[in-house]
């Protein structure tokens, strides 16, 4: 069973009409602390998104920013390190295949927009914002210092190691110079 999404944001689609609207979302705390989780973070302080949604048959575009002000764990050290997102974002929503029904042809380039299946007659652009938060953050970050800290506490680099395979092709690499 699939969870519930923690920053939900339903958008009906009889509602939406013919024309563009501007929709606004902000997460709340408790959103923020339950998405901080799920996506390893220390913290998400902030987490909000504009979008102007347009409809085209059961075709949504939602075109915006999404903000955000995160803390992510440095992964050679795990000192926190603040991280400020302003990422544009350029979604279409398509209705989910119905199972069976054969996958459609398509062909993608760098220019096509993210594509995300919805059913039950509404979009969730709050689960596509965090989405677009997840897939925005450093997968591995590194603080500036952290290099200077393992080596203090005694870690070595790959190129500094005096016993191994890399401390043999080092002594080589200095008969050579």
């Amino acid at each position: 069973m699939i969870p519930a999404p923690e920053f939900p944001r339903p958008i009906r689609i009889d509602m939406l009409g013919e024309g563009t609207r501007t929709i606004a979302i902000e997460a709340n705390e408790a959103e923020r602390a339950a998405l901080a989780t799920r996506f390893g973070l220390i913290a998400l302080d902030a987490l909000a998104a504009q979008a102007e949604v347009t409809r085209n048959g059961d075709i949504i575009m939602a075109t915006g920013r999404m903000d955000a002000q995160a803390t992510q764990a440095c992964v050679a050290t795990g000192a926190p390190l603040p991280v400020t997102l302003n990422e544009p974002f350029t979604l279409k929503f398509v209705p989910a295949l119905d199972e069976g029904d054969p996958l459609p042809e398509i062909e993608l380039d760098a220019d096509d927009c993210d594509t995300i299946d919805y059913s039950g007659g509404a979009i969730d652009l709050g689960e596509a914002v965090a989405e677009t938060l997840l897939l925005s953050l450093d997968p591995f970050p590194r603080s500036p210092d952290a290099d200077a800290i393992l080596r203090a506490a005694g870690v070595v680099q790959e190129d500094e190691a005096e016993v191994g395979p890399f401390a043999a092709l080092k002594a080589l690499k200095d008969k050579l110079k």
